[in-house]
């Protein structure tokens, strides 16, 4: 590169330089270039000085940024917890439906790009590919921005990223300058190969490539063949991309002789034309109007058989529209072919055309388009993208309506100017809102008050009197008047009173005597003006107002007046005056609640500040006979108490009604006495017995009784005195205890009674293959097949439990080596279609013989198994045993075998697993390095879990190692298998080499395989060499900080912001707030991200009062400093936790104004906050707040309503959370929602009176509308929170709670994630003992044991499950063997040799289908 740049510097101009074509008018010989091979080393070019394309341009280009970002690392959000989301995945979802987006349309959309940057920036640590995917989408692939747009965004995306410490490499320089070339931006190539040298990165192949077509793009052939001689001597293919350039080049340097004459050169290359070579000369002719060189060009290209397709058309098409050349395009535009994809490209061209100002020629595309029609026969609004993009760029009203006139007409759009008003609106473009609505009106189609409110948002922002004047004027003339919500938020606000207000209004033709100007002018006086309020709603005259119309007003005129007389009044009146009440309320209650929301409203240094004011606030309300219920009274004291103002409670008190009585408690039940079950039954038994009544039910009652307590004589004697009463059901049961109990001859006696006396009697399928077992482990085999043959001809049915316990039967049958019996049964199942063959029922077949060590008798039988059933069970354990012997010709036989039957790549997968597993590494790597081999990330996480389950480190880091090189291979998944065997044997220094071997093979780990690689590292107590990934959420307890290390006095900016950052990586916010004051003393200079990285540390830490100080130092270093995402959104969480829920909503607030999103967590702990201080209308401001941000933030609904009943109940007024939560569940649409959270809220709290309302409301719902989601709520909060005999109480009142097996699957489920949950999950069952299947229950019973690491719990639940025959799933069963292993014991079973994850997913399979078929 360096000799280039010196030949472009020093050497002289050579005229025999230029590229000419033989047989033009200018003189030389192109054959002196292309002689030879297309890439010999004879240049036939003189160097010669570059001359720069254009001097518009220097590097670095400075643009200037939409928004200040400040840095930030990558964080999670709370969500994420629950539903796998938010930051960690985040930005490598967001990248990939940025690729799916390109992918799907061809394009992306400013925004969408926009927002992924944003987010990139503020993790603060960009990766190389998301840089080259974001500088790649700069170009073409936004065509609704102009190129000079596009241009400067790729600068600011490229400066920004390298400031944040993107690393650049040759394949970012080159994709910059492909934009530049889609962007047709100047730029100097030789201060471009400059800028690449001093970075130290070389330029390849494609960098000159693309500097050549930058010379051709600009008609400049002398720089273009320089370039080229340079390639000819670094021995540099030519390609067809220089061919397809030069043709451009000549063809813009005038000659187009020459630029057709390139076609033979490159035949004479060896090089056959392509369509883009064509497509570079049609576009050449399109640029100088040349209707015969298009014909000609098409028809050469035709005759080539070189197919243009509709993109390639498009191309000509949109140089047509740009050189002016319109009568030209109809011609084209019939050679479309509407091929696959048509539409997304040729919407592509529409947004083009109207950037570049060819609306016309754009909407003749955009009428080509297939007609779609939906099911009810409406237009699909096909035009949507058309008119959008018409509005952003100022197309004239004239226009775009007749454009709508005409897709209205081609039935293209069913309402299209009502569309085009919409995207006005949102892009707040006044004048052409109001002449669109002009039109709308026109066309009898109506206009709504709030269409206004997007175009008065700015000008009340701005403060600007004549921007909403003039909005109001243009509302006038439409015949709108502004309603009640219209004038108090967005036009009365920008006046600076009333009277100013009223007369400007009146001028602008508003009429000031409505009752909306009537209502906003009270809102007005409540906040400004207490006296004259009280004369105003005093006045006879004046009409009805509800309180509610200006109670937030009111709230904040008494807290900022000190007129305590006017408050007085202001409150009598509204507490006697029927006008300012709603129909059902009484007076009385409104302003009792409007006190409550006074006092909820003030913050603690409030309360304090006017403490006298409010002591006579109260007293004169009280001289006045004003009083308020005992849970308003209740409500304000907590507040008081919580305020430390205690003092106040004395003067609230007062006001308490004195015929107010407190609530009564609940009622506590004792618990039933209840006698020995067995005894009881057998007395229950006797007493029928002597009054000669049916026995059977009881009967059977006492012999499941017995059999559970595995009391088989009693039973058996039971069974012997009363036979005559026996039942079907009570033969079952003893049939199976007989099983367990291994008494064959007296369980098939009981059989053969019970079908003499009913033969059509059927057992269930569990009991009929514990039969089977029994008989084939005590060499009964044919009567197991008899027994059978009895399943299949009384029709019963095994489904996937059953199966699996099959299995174990048959393996139990394989451990007596007993194949014979083994292929019987075997068949016996199959063949009578009990179940469908599957690799694990085939597989004791093959275990049999290789317990025998006969390896090729099990090779046969496997071979077997795959020509009758297509399965091929255990052939790793044959392979693995094939190698270790050394029977190649077996191993060929198998190997050919699985080729056949499965395919190549499985035989080759089998091969290698097999060599692994053995240590014959040598052998497995040529396997693995089969030319066109590729990952199969199943196959190889099925053997990296074997691994790490039998703790194979070596097979394991082989297995790693040897696929570096294999295609399409996850290496971070492959690094993250050996990762999680070191979390397993804590072996940190294996974790740590394989970080260096990371580092080396230029991995980019994903965040969970640094989080996971930093916990082995900080439980060893060894320093984690990287930036942990830490979730922001996460809290260090405060410690005490050691002294910030003296700060050199000579130590740089650069220096200091490095260690300030390093500081609050570890977590070391005091150290670091040190080093800062004393850095700040010393006048370093601190850049913005050390001081968000701070701010950020220190509230992590609930530091809220440094943070602060450090936010204001910031402010005042850095202009224009703005405080991150993150930042934000700690800040958010900080004031809430300390109560303060007003700061917390004006951090939001100022957030969204800064086009910031707050995270999850943020809006949560503020909604929570403000429902905890009975703030209703901030929990509304926070709701439309979230709905204005436009973006999924997959936050749920249920925490505004949650909340918003908490906060009505906060505030005393319980009936109106009881109506909110029974409009929720009675509305026709009701998903039934958990509300479960206010259950807990209130029981925590003890609050009784509200518990008594929902529990009633909840047992209504259950009772009266079939709705019985509150109500298993309540039972299942009850159960968590112990109370066991009030959960018993709602379940007497509410039986069918006990139907909701869903809800309550869900509450064991969640249980069983945590350790020491078993007793509540046992109270569960002990009420509601059968809303599961019993393999289920006991499935997480014993992930609770295990859990807890209670050996003995679980070694007695897997006994208790074998005696009552409940299939042990595989899960638990490898549960259960982890644990007798962690524990030193061996299981007295084997261990199932597959991941945990594998059978987890089984399990879900098995819970799908099961609920499939119940579906059906």
């Amino acid at each position: 590169m360096a000799a280039l740049l010196r030949s472009a510097r020093l050497l002289k101009i050579s005229p025999s330089g230029f590229l000419q074509i033989t047989g033009t008018k200018r003189n030389g010989a192109l054959s002196r270039l292309y002689s030879g091979a297309v890439a010999s080393r004879r240049t036939g070019v003189c160097s010669r000085q570059f001359k720069p394309v254009s001097d518009s341009f220097s590097w670095p280009h400075s643009a200037v940024c939409v928004r200040s970002y400040a840095v930030a690392t990558e964080q999670k959000d709370e969500a994420s917890i629950a539903v796998k989301s938010k930051q960690a995945q985040q930005f490598d979802w967001a990248l990939t439906k940025l690729e799916s987006s390109v992918r799907r349309t061809g394009r992306v959309t400013k925004t969408q790009l926009l927002r992924i940057f944003h987010d990139i920036c503020r993790t603060g640590y960009p990766s190389g590919n998301q840089a080259l995917l974001l500088l790649r989408s700069c170009g073409s692939l936004l065509p609704e921005m102009p190129l000079a747009e596009r241009s400067e965004l790729a600068h600011r995306v490229w400066e920004k990223l390298q400031e944040l410490g993107a690393q650049y490499d040759v394949s970012h320089y080159n994709a910059l300058l492909k934009v530049y070339l889609q962007n047709e931006f100047k730029f100097s190539p030789t201060d471009f190969l400059a800028k690449m040298e001093a970075a130290n990165v070389l330029p390849n192949r494609v960098t000159y490539q693309r500097l050549i077509a930058a010379y051709c793009q600009n008609g400049d052939i002398e720089g273009a063949s320089t370039i080229l001689g340079f390639m000819k001597s670094k021995d540099l293919p030519i390609t067809e991309a220089v061919f397809s350039s030069l043709v451009t080049g000549h063809a813009r340097a005038g000659d187009m002789e020459s630029a057709k004459n390139i076609l033979a050169v490159m035949r004479g290359a060896g090089i056959d034309p392509t369509p883009d070579t064509y497509v570079s000369l049609l576009n050449a002719y399109a640029e100088k109007g040349d209707v015969d060189g298009l014909k000609t060009t098409l028809e050469a290209a035709e005759s080539a058989d070189c197919s243009l397709m509709d993109r390639d058309i498009m191309q000509v098409i949109f140089t047509l529209a740009k050189a002016g050349y319109q009568p030209l395009i109809p011609d084209m535009i019939e050679r479309l072919r509407h091929e696959r994809g048509y539409v997304p490209d040729a919407m592509n061209l529409c947004l083009s055309l109207i950037t570049q100002g060819q609306e016309d020629t754009a909407f003749s595309i955009l009428k080509t388009f297939p007609s779609l029609v939906s099911d009810n026969n409406e237009s699909s609004n096909l035009g949507n993208f058309f008119l959008r993009h018409c509005v952003n760029v100022d197309t004239s009203l004239e226009k775009v309506a007749h454009y709508c006139k005409e897709l209205q007409d081609l039935n293209l759009h069913s309402a299209p100017l009502t569309f085009v008003l919409s995207c006005s609106l949102e892009a707040k473009k006044i004048g052409t809102s109001l002449e669109l609505m002009r039109l709308l009106k026109e066309q009898n189609l109506p206009i709504r008050p709030h269409y206004f409110w997007p175009l008065l948002t700015q000008p009340v922002k701005e403060n600007d009197v004549a921007g909403v004047l003039e909005v109001i004027k243009g509302m006038e003339k439409l015949g709108i008047a502004p309603d009640m919500e219209t004038l108090s938020n967005y036009i009365l606000p920008v006046f600076s009173d009333m009277e100013t207000a009223r007369q400007a209004l009146k001028e602008a033709g508003v009429s000031v005597d409505s009752e909306g100007f009537l209502h906003s002018e009270v809102r007005a006086m409540a906040v400004h003006n207490l006296a004259k309020l009280y004369t105003t709603l005093s006045d006879p005259s004046f009409p009805e107002t509800d309180l509610s119309t200006f109670r937030s007003s009111l709230i904040v005129g008494f807290k900022k007046s000190s007129d305590v007389e006017s408050m007085v009044k202001v409150t009598e009146l509204l507490y006697k005056d029927e006008r300012f009440s709603r129909g059902n309320s009484k007076p009385a209650e409104a302003v009792s609640y409007f006190l409550y929301n006074l006092f909820d409203s003030m913050a603690e240094e409030q309360v304090h500040a006017q403490e006298e004011k409010l002591r006579t606030f109260l007293n004169k309300l009280h001289s006045q006979n004003i009083t308020i219920p005992l849970n308003i009274y209740r409500g304000i004291k907590n507040l008081l108490e919580s305020y430390h103002a205690p003092e106040l409670v004395k003067d609230v008190v007062v006001l308490v009604d004195p015929k107010d009585k407190a609530p009564t408690d609940f009622v506590s039940f004792g618990q039933r006495s209840a006698e020995g079950k067995v005894s009881s039954l057998e007395k229950k038994l006797s007493e029928l017995k002597a009054e000669n009544k049916p026995l059977g039910l009881v009967l059977k009652q006492l012999i499941q009784a017995l059999c559970s307590e595995e009391n088989l004589q009693r039973a058996l004697e039971l069974k012997q005195q009363h036979e005559e009463d026996m039942t079907a059901g009570s033969y079952a049961t003893l049939i199976n205890l007989c099983c367990r109990h291994n008494n064959v001859d007296e369980a098939l006696n009981l059989k053969r009674e019970m079908s003499r006396k009913d033969s059509s009697v059927a057992l269930d399928a569990n009991k009929y293959i514990a039969l089977v077992k029994t008989l084939s482990v005590n060499d009964r085999l044919e009567e197991a097949v008899d027994i059978l043959k009895e399943m299949k001809e009384k029709e019963v049915v095994l489904n996937d439990a059953n199966a699996t316990t099959v299995f174990h039967v048959l393996n139990a049958v394989a451990a007596k080596d007993n194949i014979a019996a083994v292929r019987r049964l075997q068949d016996t199942i199959f063949s009578l279609g009990l179940t469908k063959p599957t690799a694990n029922l085939c597989s004791p077949i093959v275990t049999a013989y290789l317990n025998r060590k006969d390896v090729a008798g099990a090779l046969e039988a496997t071979i077997e198994c795959q020509k009758i059933y297509n399965h091929l069970p255990r052939i790793h354990d044959i392979i693995v045993a094939l190698v270790e012997k050394g029977d190649t010709d077996l191993l060929q036989k198998a190997m050919d075998f699985i080729s056949q039957e499965r395919g190549e790549m499985t035989m080759l997968y089998d091969l290698f697993f097999g060599f692994l597993q053995t240590g014959r590494y040598r052998e497995a790597r040529k396997i693995i390095e089969t030319p066109g081999l590729r990952a199969k990330p199943g196959r190889l996480q099925w053997y990296a879990d074997k691994c790490i389950l039998n703790s194979q480190m070596e097979n394991l880091e082989q297995m790693v190692e040897m696929t570096a090189k294999l295609f399409e291979c996850d290496r971070d998944d492959m690094y993250s298998y050996i990762l999680r065997l070191c979390k397993e044997t804590n072996d940190w220094r294996k974790a740590e080499a394989m970080w260096t071997k990371m580092q080396e093979e230029n991995v980019i780990p994903r965040e969970r395989t640094l989080r996971l690689l930093a916990e082995i590292l900080k439980s060893n107590d060894q320093e984690v060499p990287f930036d942990v990934p830490e979730m922001w959420y996460k809290r260090d307890a405060p410690t005490k900080t050691p002294p910030s290390p003296a700060l050199p006095a000579a130590e740089s900016g650069v220096d200091v912001n490095g260690r300030l950052l390093a500081l609050c990586k570890k977590n070391k916010a005091k150290e670091a707030f040190e080093m800062l004051k004393d850095a700040e003393k010393k006048g370093a200079e601190i850049g913005p991200t050390a001081f968000d990285h701070l701010i950020r540390t220190l509230l992590s830490q609930g530091f809220i009062e440094d943070a602060m100080v450090v936010k204001k130092m910031a402010e005042a270093q850095v202009p224009g400093f703005k405080l991150s995402d993150i930042a934000s959104s700690l800040l958010i969480v900080s004031h809430c936790k300390k109560g303060q829920a007003k700061e917390g909503l004006e951090r939001m607030k100022a957030m969204i104004q800064l086009d910031q999103i707050p995270f999850n967590l943020a809006i949560t702990r503020l909604v929570q906050t403000l429902g905890s201080q009975g703030d209703v209308a901030g929990i509304q401001e926070v709701q439309s707040l979230v709905n204005s941000l436009g973006t999924n933030l997959n936050l749920s609904s249920m925490v505004f309503v949650n909340n918003t009943a908490l906060a009505h109940i906060k505030n005393g007024d319980v009936d109106a959370a009881v109506e909110l939560l029974d409009g929720i569940y009675t509305a026709p649409n009701s998903t039934n929602p958990s509300m479960a959270f206010i259950f807990r809220k209130l029981l925590e709290s003890g609050n009784d009176q509200a518990l008594d309302k929902l529990s009633a409301m909840a047992e209504r719902l259950a009772n009266h509308f079939a709705c019985y989601r509150p109500a298993s709520d309540l039972f299942l909060q009850l159960l968590d929170l112990d109370k066991v005999e009030d959960a018993k109480f709602m379940l007497a009142r509410c039986n069918a709670v006990a139907q909701q097996k869903d809800i309550l699957m869900s509450f064991l489920s969640q249980k069983a994630q945590s350790p020491g949950q078993i007793g509540k999950i046992k109270n569960l069952l002990s009420l509601v003992p059968d809303f599961a299947e019993k393999r289920v229950v006991y499935a997480y019973l014993m992930k609770c044991h295990v859990l807890d690491k209670d050996l003995t719990s679980a070694k007695a639940l897997y006994e208790q499950m074998l005696r009552e025959g409940v299939t042990v799933d595989e899960l638990s069963l490898k549960r259960l063997a982890r644990l007798y292993r962690e524990t030193g014991e061996t299981a007295p079973f084997p261990e199932p040799p597959e991941s945990f994850k594998f059978y987890a997913d089984k399990l879900k399979e098995l819970a799908a289908k099961t609920q499939t078929t119940a579906e059906e």
